[in-house]
């Protein structure tokens, strides 16, 4: 039986072998070669206030990008590194299989590729500020060995954080509500509106096996790349001073996850070429993307033009060629090996990736379908938001935006003059006005002519300066209420083609409704505004309490619709209803949101009720005890309601039953220009600067604040920070690589 014995060991010796494999291989073959030598020299001084927040200032804008990155890994090394690896094509690696969906996608619309081509290409200052920050993060990473989570991860280059940014732009106005839908081989959804003139509404149906309307906003595939869509959410203010009692006011309040790759960091950044401004950054920015200088300053929702067309492929009996034109053309193909972690071992898989000439192209059931968007293989954006930051004139401000290098977002903007303004900011496609196609549902992909290329002018887009109403606000709302009534656009003067969205939400309603009402916007009356609780019964909740009324019921559930239907409309946290209208209306919220069947009114009352009883054991526990902002030991209860201006908007459902709020209110900055004054602001974070370091003291410092409606200071001026602030002062120099 010695064979015997020799064969078990063998099998053994192979099974370790390949373990071994499957354990080392990821971070052997993904690695890429360290960046050549340079001579540059970095050096930051970073200053930390009394919150924990940094001010960053270098002798170059190159330095303070430095500082930086080793800032912001002081607080978040753990989220920046998820950031990396999706800028790289290995979050699978430390994700599984949910970081292999970011990975797939990331190769699918070549975002590497469109950073080797265009990185090279922007302006020298431009690259210099993003070697730079990638120096801090190689600096940091070198430091703390003990932190990494994959190995191999760094050093990075430049061109790595620029490629983060082109694998994360098309997510902002949906391209994930495209290509999921597309890979499970699920028929794809659109915007639903109120016909307006000129803007008519093509049925939803489309001829088989094509997919069944246009892409808009369904979430098969959701990535941790944008606002999620299932909760989209922002509000943003600007108040003239002739409205706000001599004050120009902009308040930003734009929602997103309270933690990971998307989520808000505040930093405030300064150097000798003057750059100078306060504001928040994502992971893997070296400059904020929202937030003021000394001149100017804006804030920004998602909004969603029709910035994605679909195009069905006609396919060769050998599935490689497609027709154009009459002509087959062949299919590029390219098979990449995505990294899957499980358990201890890092799987390796095989996916092939297609792209036609119109762009992307995914293979499912129903066909092959190429997928082309607004901003598709650009990156000037590195450039513009480094110019939005510098400029100190509207005009100079807008010039930026005019490029359109910043595929979508509305911009909200006031200064120092005054002057106030809203740009419905999107590179839609410059589809043809003579073809005769419908750009709304799926488009025969054979005709060159339906292949556009580039963006309609900036001209072409709605735009208001200071309007009449001395205000200006959006919600994710049509661009078509934006300032009241006698400021704002006329829905007729803006071509069809560019698929601007008509929808209302709850926030948006109210938002216009207390705006309009208002004799003074002064920072009372703006704040209760920001901070209303109410619902209007209007869009899907008019239509949820319709049926609830309607729905017979006995027992508990009758007693649970009662108790709805005797609701206030608010969920200030005062009111006996307030729990159960939380549990209710999410669901609901997202439907009308994403454009997906109405939830079953039944169905979901009786889930609210069980929830309650079950964890409660009432159908009436005060909001407050339902709804729960929590880090580490701190455990604090949250007012406002999904879809309204306090946002609480979506959360995890804890083991004791508790909603742990992880979508909504995020960073908040108000910012005030007072006659005869210099500009100041004051601010709010969910949590802290320091939000992935228990050990922190600005770990959780900031809860008490963001539960009790409350902001504290942005030492902007730096005569303000050393006046409040006498520790924590360092002064970090390396000599770095970089590409």
């Amino acid at each position: 039986m010695t064979w015997v014995k020799r064969g078990g060991f063998a099998l053994v010796v192979l099974i370790v072998l390949a373990f071994a494999v499957l354990v080392t291989w990821e971070p052997v073959m993904m690695a890429s070669a360290a960046p050549p030598a340079s001579e540059r020299t970095y050096a930051a001084e970073i200053i930390r206030d009394e919150w924990g927040v940094p001010h960053i200032t270098g002798k170059t804008d190159a330095d303070t990008a430095y500082g930086v990155a080793i800032a912001h890994a002081e607080d978040d090394f753990f989220t920046l590194q998820d950031v990396v690896a999706m800028a790289r094509g290995r979050y699978g690696a430390i994700a599984g299989e949910d970081g292999a969906k970011v990975d797939y996608v990331y190769h699918l619309i070549d975002a590497r590729g469109t950073a080797e081509r265009e990185y090279p290409g922007l302006p020298a200052d431009t690259r210099a500020l993003f070697e730079a920050y990638a120096a801090g993060l190689n600096q940091y990473a070198e430091e703390h060995p003990d932190e990494l989570k994959l190995a191999n991860l760094f050093p990075v280059a430049g061109i790595d954080v620029a490629a983060g940014f082109a694998l994360r732009q098309p997510f902002f106005f949906g391209l994930d509500g495209v290509i999921g839908p597309l890979v499970a081989g699920e028929d794809l959804r659109r915007e639903h509106g109120p016909d307006l003139p000129g803007f008519p509404r093509p049925p939803l149906e489309a001829a088989a096996p094509a997919p069944a309307a246009a892409p808009k906003q369904a979430r098969s595939l959701v990535l941790p790349l944008g606002e999620d869509a299932e909760a989209l959410g922002s509000n943003a203010f600007a108040v003239a001073p002739q409205k706000g009692g001599g004050t120009t006011t902009l308040v930003s309040n734009s929602h997103q996850p309270l933690r990971g790759g998307v989520a808000w960091y505040e930093l405030v950044v300064e150097s000798g070429e003057g750059w100078h401004f306060a504001g928040a950054n994502f992971p893997g920015s070296p400059f904020p993307f929202l937030g003021h200088n000394e001149h100017l300053g804006w804030t920004n929702t998602v909004n969603t033009p029709d910035m994605i067309d679909v195009y069905q492929l006609e396919l060769d009996e050998g599935g490689n060629r497609y027709k154009l034109d009459g002509e087959w053309r062949e299919l590029e193909s390219e098979w990449v090996t995505l990294p899957v972690r499980m358990g201890p071992v890092v799987l390796p898989i095989r996916k092939e990736v297609l792209r036609s000439v119109h762009g992307p192209v995914i293979r499912n059931a129903k066909g092959a379908f190429a997928v082309r968007y607004g901003g598709i293989g650009q990156l000037q954006q590195l450039d513009a938001y480094y110019r939005l930051n510098k400029a100190k004139t509207f005009a100079e401000w807008e010039g930026q935006l005019s490029r359109l290098a910043i595929p979508s977002t509305n911009f909200i903007y006031a200064d120092q003059s005054g002057t106030i303004a809203y740009v419905y900011n999107a590179a839609i496609p410059n589809r043809p006005e003579g073809v005769k196609a419908d750009w709304r549902s799926v488009l025969p992909g054979d005709r060159s002519d339906l292949i556009w290329e580039g963006a309609v002018d900036y001209k072409a887009l709605p735009r208001i300066v200071n309007p009449a109403s001395g205000w200006l606000y959006n919600s994710n709302n049509t661009p078509f209420t934006a300032a009241g009534a006698g400021s704002d656009l006329d829905p007729d003067a803006f071509s069809p083609t560019l698929g601007i969205e008509l929808k209302q939400t709850n926030r948006s309603w109210r938002a216009y409704k207390l705006l309009s009402e208002a004799g003074v916007l002064d920072r009372a009356t703006l704040e209760r505004i920001k901070y209303d609780t109410g619902y209007e019964q209007d869009g899907y909740i008019a239509r949820l309490f319709e049926a609830l009324e309607a729905m017979p019921a006995k027992g508990e559930l009758a007693k649970a619709r009662d108790l709805l239907l005797s609701w206030d409309f608010t969920s200030d946290g005062k009111g006996a209803a307030d729990a159960i209208a939380m549990l209710m209306i999410r669901d609901f919220m997202a439907a009308d949101y994403n454009n997906k069947p109405f939830p079953d009114v039944r169905e979901k009352l009786e889930a609210a009720a069980d929830h309650l009883t079950t964890h409660f054991g009432r159908l009436d526990p005060p909001l407050g005890d339902l709804v729960r902002l929590r880090q580490g030991k701190r455990d604090l209860p949250v007012d406002g309601g999904s879809d309204t201006l306090r946002a609480a908007t979506t959360w995890d459902v804890d083991d004791d039953g508790r909603l742990s709020l992880k979508h909504g209110d995020s960073f908040i900055m108000w910012i005030e220009w007072q006659p005869g004054q210099k500009v100041s602001s004051r601010s709010v974070q969910p949590f802290g600067a320091a939000s992935t370091r228990p050990q922190s003291p600005h770990y959780t410092d900031q809860m008490a604040l963001f539960v009790e409606h409350r902001l504290k200071p942005v030492y902007f001026w730096r005569d303000d920070l050393l006046a409040s602030v006498a520790s924590r002062r360092h002064t970090i120099k390396s000599v770095t690589n970089a590409r």
